[in-house]
């Protein structure tokens, strides 16, 4: 059983570049009882693609989970609904 729920899903928006992408990702238990972190990710409205990541431990799993978390906030993903300033800003932290 996981320690915690582990689920995101976040977007980029930029309409000057046409951008509209999603990134979504949680982490749950295989039938086997392996951690598996699932990633989804595309245009908005679109199915995307998705990526399985198994692993023997859960804290391996959450690793990574908070890694791309990481990559995505540096490059402007938000949770829906959180518009990115028009300001060429760094992002928060």
């Amino acid at each position: 059983m996981l320690a915690q729920p582990y689920h995101l899903y976040i977007e980029r928006r930029d309409a000057p570049r046409n951008m509209a992408r999603f990134y979504a990702m949680s982490i749950e238990r295989t039938l086997f009882g392996q951690a598996c972190l699932i990633r989804r990710w595309g245009r908005i409205g679109a199915h995307g693609q998705m990526m399985q990541h198994s692993f023997d431990r859960e804290d391996e799993a959450v690793q990574l989970f908070l890694d791309l978390q990481r990559q995505k906030r540096n490059r402007g993903y938000r949770p829906k609904g959180k518009p990115i300033s028009s300001n060429n800003s760094a992002p928060e932290r």
